[in-house]
């Protein structure tokens, strides 16, 4: 009877031992295979959802399903199926829609702590459960015509920078969803002055690109706490990059309404001819040893010194390893995701040159095929040093090797109004001396030219831009002080119509220079954030737009307005190739804290047959002799008029007001 048993046993074990899962043995990150497919995470139709995770290592991997966003009930647990290439695979034959998930590794004999899929594209509050939504579902009406604004030459942007939550959440605001998504739906609405507020503020203004700072799920916003308390974060601590934020929902419970809402956001400022790009911050997580990557895929992503700690060029405790093959897919499929699922127009990358530069041309590559007007730029440093060796890095003096990408200009940001990291530092629109070349380098937006000395520009003693189209013209972002703030600290004596002037001069040279032109939410009426430099994480009354302002600083206002509408009207203020402004534009001689050229609008395709642009940084009158010919003023301090405030004659001495501009042509 014994003997009947014993082959049929042995059978088992011999098939049970087969069955065992050996884990290859890698020398080092850069032996992990590379799984080709773009279908990782979860894929849902109503017949089947697969699950499919990225962990090379793991001995083992589970699939964890709950019905819940957040709570302690059981996991009902699927052990999932190694694949080739490193991939872990779980296929479910009913309707999963809506349940909620996370993966669970062992490696090392170990199991670490459940997470979130890094490739999800929906999750529950606070991203800690991914969650299976049918995205088609999500569509808003109309989406599958949703077209992208009209756009013929990245020149012809004017970017403004905006944090979801500022635009809203002001009790003045007019509106209705107050830091959400969908305060950004809204239209009619106006402050205690009855002025345009949200949406309408944006097209009143005429900027083409809203620019929203992270607008993925970020790590620092407690989603179940009410609105009112949860507090602030501008976002730069990322959690699951593909799906939006949970806070700007308004149910951050369900991953539907995120998206839902996301698109619906998309669509009304394509509908009201505004483009939409993402601030994305790929170089970095917002947790570093508890990461979701490092949940699920022990230390792949990231780069580390040679004792094996964690590298920081970020400042934030880690930076990813976007030269590695898995990790440049993440950020390219990510990228693409974004743009294809939601229509996004365009991405600012934070900290770009953590990333290579292999990566970035990449990105511009694939989002190209997509739309051939998506526009990428981003920050061309670094916050600390990186193991990626100098060459290699998608720095500012790099962009020559970047193909359509572009970078910001810290050369005219520092001379508009000093030095960000001396804070009592002036600039040129604040009296400061020797900038003049510095300004002019502003003007041709870091290209060649012949007018320039590059051995006298404060920052960069050669050009790096190929073209205008890859250099970010600014004065300020959410980074540091704003504008005004930083002219009270600098310029503590001077009177608030002083500063005003100096505000508007600075809005004035970034809006009738050369390149992509950018501005900070707010800045237009002389934004506060009370003296704040770093408010990443200040509570509301800090960073939240004060639409009162508006009324009280209704100068400076119309005079960006008018400015913006200047700037579309006349090509030879955006010219669109290197050698278009070295042909046309000529600087001409002028007294110093001054800087005065003309384009040939003609050659500019302009109708205006020359232009003259003055910028007078001293904080007193200064004169200047106007070319031969009959001039007329368009721009004159914040006046602005097309056709024509007056006419001056050549070979005549025209003053200009301390810290003003004045624009005139002939025609």
């Amino acid at each position: 009877m014994l003997r009947r048993y014993l082959l049929p046993l042995y059978l088992l074990c011999f098939i049970c031992c087969q069955n065992e899962y050996t884990v290859p043995e890698y020398a080092s990150y850069d032996d992990y295979p590379v799984y080709q497919g773009d279908d990782l995470g979860m894929n849902y139709t109503p017949d089947a959802t697969t699950f499919k995770l990225y962990s090379p290592a793991a001995s083992a991997v589970r699939l964890n399903l709950y019905r819940k966003a957040l709570g302690e009930e059981t996991a009902e647990i699927i052990e999932m199926d190694p694949m080739q290439d490193g991939v872990w695979r779980a296929v479910l034959d009913s309707d999963m829609v809506g349940r909620y998930y996370t993966f669970q590794i062992q490696q090392d004999g170990a199991w670490l702590p459940e997470a979130p899929d890094p490739y999800a594209v929906a999750a529950g509050t606070n991203g800690e459960r991914a969650q299976v939504i049918d995205l088609d579902a999500t569509d808003p009406d109309g989406w599958q015509q949703d077209q992208r604004p009209t756009l013929e030459h990245p020149t012809d942007m004017v970017i403004y920078e905006l944090h979801v939550r500022d635009l809203s959440v002001a009790p003045n605001s007019g509106i209705r969803n107050k830091g959400k998504f969908l305060g950004l739906t809204e239209s009619g609405t106006v402050s205690p002055e009855g002025l345009a507020t949200g949406l309408d503020h944006l097209k009143e203004l005429g900027v083409t690109h809203v620019h929203l700072l992270p607008s993925f799920d970020f790590m620092s916003i407690d989603e179940t706490k009410p609105p009112a308390v949860r507090g602030f974060n501008w976002g730069y601590d990322p959690h699951l990059y593909n799906v939006p934020e949970g806070s700007y929902a308004s149910d951050p419970a369900d991953g539907s309404v995120r998206v839902a809402e996301f698109k619906q956001m998309v669509k009304t400022l394509h509908d009201n001819g505004l483009r939409v790009i993402m601030d994305v911050v790929y170089n970095h997580t917002g947790a570093s040893e508890e990461s979701v990557f490092n949940r699920t895929c022990p230390g792949y992503y990231y780069r580390h010194n040679a004792d094996g700690s964690l590298s920081n060029a970020s400042g934030c405790g880690n930076e990813t390893a976007s030269e590695r093959e898995m990790v440049r897919q993440f950020i390219l499929n990510s990228v693409k995701y974004w743009a294809e699922e939601y229509h996004v127009d365009g991405f600012r990358f934070d900290l770009m040159a953590i990333h290579d530069i292999e990566t970035m041309n990449q990105v511009a590559v694939e989002l190209k095929q997509i739309d051939p007007s998506i526009f990428v730029y981003g920050e061309g440093w670094t916050a600390g040093d990186s193991p990626l060796p100098v060459e290699r890095r998608a720095l500012k003096h790099h962009v020559p090797q970047l193909h359509d990408v572009a970078a910001f200009s810290d050369d005219v940001r520092d001379a508009l109004k000093g030095n960000v990291f001396d804070h009592s530092a002036r600039g040129f629109i604040s009296g400061r001396r020797h900038l003049d070349e510095s300004i002019r380098f502003g003007v041709v937006a870091a290209t060649e030219h012949p007018g320039i000395n590059y051995d006298s520009v404060n920052y960069s003693k050669g050009f790096w831009a190929p073209g205008p189209d890859q250099c970010i013209t600014y004065a300020s972002c959410h980074d540091n002080h704003t504008i005004w703030d930083r002219l009270e600290i600098s310029t503590g004596e001077a009177s608030e119509r002083e500063r005003q002037r100096m505000q508007e001069l600075a809005l004035g040279i970034v809006l009738t220079s050369q390149g992509v032109s950018f501005l900070h939410a707010g800045s237009e009426f002389c934004r506060t954030k009370g003296g704040e430099e770093n408010s990443y994480k200040s509570p509301d009354a800090v960073n939240q737009l004060d639409w009162t302002r508006k009324s009280q600083f209704r100068d400076t206002y119309d005079f960006v307005r008018n400015l913006i509408r200047l700037k579309k009207d006349h090509p030879a203020l955006r010219m669109r190739t290197t050698a278009q402004i070295a042909e046309h534009l000529k600087f001409l001689d002028s007294p110093e804290q001054m800087v005065a050229y003309t384009i040939d609008g003609t050659g500019a395709q302009d109708d205006w047959e020359s232009i003259l642009v003055i910028y007078n940084g001293h904080r007193s009158e200064q004169q200047l002799t106007l070319p031969e010919g009959k001039w007329r003023l368009a721009v004159e301090g914040n006046q602005v008029n097309q056709e024509g405030m007056k006419t001056l004659r050549g070979a005549k001495r025209y003053s200009v007001p301390g810290s003003s501009m004045a624009v005139l042509f002939q025609k």
